[in-house]
């Protein structure tokens, strides 16, 4: 009897021991990952080989009698010290996984966007067919998603694909143009919420200080009230696509077979230019009042805004003509026929 009791007292001190162990992790600590459907006795074993703690069985059965090892989650976890044996489990069962981000900026193109999450190592990749598919159906376009997809910073975890960042960035952006379009006034020349996006993503394009989006809204809103010409670098450089060199010339002002040359066509090109930010969504929506038509680039990254065209040619000249080579934000047009 006496033998028994020592038996199970041993034993009892040997699970406490086991559980309350400080484990042995380097300084900066360490990054481990549970596969899906891993169980705990192997990654206790793992954690036993790399020799961060002892007694690995030991652990196990505590966990067992605390119905935890049921509860281990995959992912990517980090660990530091000071951290316990029990304090590990608890975290595995809590699925306390490492977060990470990733961040879209303002104005990139789709395939831009792509580009950067393919950057990060902890994100599985779609093979590009399939995204491209995957995409297309999500938005609901027959031939491009470009614009559908609103760029911020975005969690994720090991594991986590381009496309789920993706899917969460195109029900972010449905969900606030959905918005601001049923709630649109009433004299918004524009006939569709995809009319508004495209037209949001020309105005980031052309916004480099912030507090100028609703002007530059308004311009273009009046403009195409008024069936003038958008006549916007930007649209007819996405249209170039690859062809593009930085820099872009008078022949591409002209020329006809662009369907998102500005400078030729009427109303708006066939899809957006750059994923649009909220600022610039609702800066659509709500245009700056004024009766402006025209604006040029100071060289600061501000615009010159007038009314006429007699106006706007002096700020041409007084902005452009005379400009550093720094002095457009827009890229230079070039003479080279």
């Amino acid at each position: 009897m006496l033998l028994s009791v020592l038996t199970v007292a041993a034993a009892g001190l040997h699970l406490t021991r086991a559980w309350n162990q400080a484990l042995v992790l380097p300084a900066d600590g360490v990054l481990i990952t549970v596969a899906k459907g891993e169980s705990l006795s192997r990654v206790l074993a793992r954690a036993e080989d790399n020799q961060w703690l002892t007694g690995s069985s030991w652990v196990g059965v505590v966990a067992r009698w605390q119905g935890l090892d049921e509860q281990i989650q995959a992912g990517e976890f980090a660990l530091d010290a000071p951290l316990t044996a029990g304090e590990l489990i608890d975290k595995l069962a809590a699925g306390e996984v490492v977060r990470r981000s990733v961040t879209l900026p303002e104005g990139i193109t789709l395939a831009e966007a792509v580009k950067i999450l393919h950057r990060e190592p902890t994100l599985t990749r779609t093979p590009p067919d399939d995204l491209s598919a995957a995409l297309l159906a999500m938005t609901g376009c027959e031939d491009s998603a470009e614009g559908f997809f609103l760029p911020e910073t975005w969690s994720y975890t090991r594991g986590d694909s381009d496309l789920d960042i993706l899917r969460r960035s195109h029900l972010a952006l449905n969900g606030l143009l959905t918005a601001l379009w049923e709630s649109r006034p009433e004299r918004l020349v524009l006939s569709s919420p995809y009319a508004a996006l495209t037209l949001a993503s020309i105005v980031e394009k052309e916004t480099g200080v912030a507090g100028e989006r609703a002007q530059i809204a308004g311009v273009f809103l009046r403009r195409l009230e008024r069936r003038m010409r958008l006549q916007t670098d930007p649209t007819v450089i996405y249209g170039l696509g690859d062809d593009y060199d930085g820099d872009l010339k008078r022949r591409h002002l002209r020329d006809t077979t662009n369907p998102y040359n500005t400078y030729a066509i009427h109303g708006l090109p066939p899809t957006p230019v750059a994923l649009p930010g909220e600022a610039a969504l609702r800066a659509v929506f709500a245009p700056a009042d004024g009766e402006a038509l025209y604006f040029v680039a100071k060289g600061d990254g501000s615009h010159a805004f007038s009314a006429t065209l007699e106006e706007h040619e002096d700020n041409v000249r007084r902005y452009q003509l005379t400009r550093r080579a720094d002095y457009r934000s827009s890229p230079n047009i070039s003479n080279d026929q």
